[in-house]
Parts: structure tokens; C-alpha cells; sequence
């Protein structure tokens, strides 16, 4: 693995890192002010599992799309052709700067077209995510509603067997 495609992996698994991790356990538990500390603790947990999980399949993503699109084989024609041009000053002389414009051109067009296409399956994963959290905050807040409603039957029954 060249430099430069060491140093793709590594930004991007920086990144990565610093998007999933925004978030303290004291920020998440605000969001959750209805529920009592064991709740908001379990819930954090499962927010945990959720952004690790998320994270393994980004970087797995990312490695295939390296794999599916030859990043490394690029990255060290790139790495060559910097080394030739650093070792002959008169490189630049002797290349074609209008096919160099297209080739260049061309790359960039499918780095534009494959971020593309993994901004949309992150956003797709995201969605799915958002449900899955959505739904759980749903179950816990019918599950204290519940325990709420027994809690309340059992007060008013308590009180009618006193009168």
C-alpha cells in the first residue's frame, strides 16, 4: 500500500470517527428527560452498539469501494508519475497538458460519482437507523405508559377500598 493511499484510508477512518462520535452521553440522556436513569443508560448503550455497528459497515464499505474501484492501483500510478516529474524538470515539457486536463477530469468525475453513491447509501443507513431508534424511544415511552397506567388502577383502587 503506497503513501498516498495509506493516507486516503487513515482521513477517512478520522473522519469517519469524528462524525460518529458528536455526540456526549450527557447530550444523549437530555433527549430522553421522561425517562428514569437505568432507562436513559440502557438506551445510551444500545446508541452505543448502534454507532459501532455503523461504523465496522462504513469502513467495510469504504474498503470494497477501494477494492471495487482500484483505488491503490491509482493512487500509485499517481505516486509514479509525481516521482518521474520530481526526478526529470523536464517532465512537464514533454506531457500533454490537455490530455493530463482530461485524465484528470475523468478521475474526478468517478470520485464525484462514487462519494456520491456512498453519501447515499450512508444517508440509507442512517434512515434505517433513525427508525430503529424512533421505534425503541416508541416501545419505552408505551412501556411507561403502561406502567403508569397500572401504577394509577392501583392507586385508585387502593383508594376506593379505603372510602
Amino acid at each position: 500500500m503506497g503513501s498516498r493511499e495509506s493516507d486516503l484510508k487513515r482521513s477517512f477512518k478520522l473522519g469517519l470517527h469524528a462524525l460518529l462520535t458528536t455526540c456526549s452521553k450527557e447530550e444523549f440522556c437530555k433527549a430522553f428527560p421522561g425517562f428514569t436513569n437505568a432507562e436513559k443508560e440502557r438506551l445510551h448503550q444500545l446508541y452505543i452498539q448502534v454507532i459501532v455497528s455503523l461504523h465496522q459497515n462504513i469502513e467495510d464499505e469504504f474498503e470494497a469501494l477501494c477494492e471495487e474501484t482500484k483505488v491503490g492501483d491509482i493512487l500509485g500510478t499517481v505516486e509514479e508519475l509525481v516521482e518521474e516529474q520530481t526526478l526529470d524538470p523536464l517532465y512537464l515539457d514533454k506531457t500533454n497538458l490537455n490530455t493530463v486536463a482530461q485524465v484528470l477530469s475523468t478521475l474526478k468525475k468517478n470520485e464525484i460519482q462514487n462519494l456520491t453513491t456512498m453519501l447515499e447509501k450512508s444517508e440509507a443507513r442512517n434512515d434505517l437507523l433513525r427508525s430503529r431508534v424512533e421505534l425503541l424511544q416508541k416501545e419505552i415511552r408505551d412501556s411507561s405508559n403502561a406502567s403508569n397506567a397500572v401504577e394509577k388502577a392501583k392507586t385508585t383502587d387502593e383508594q376506593t377500598d379505603i372510602v
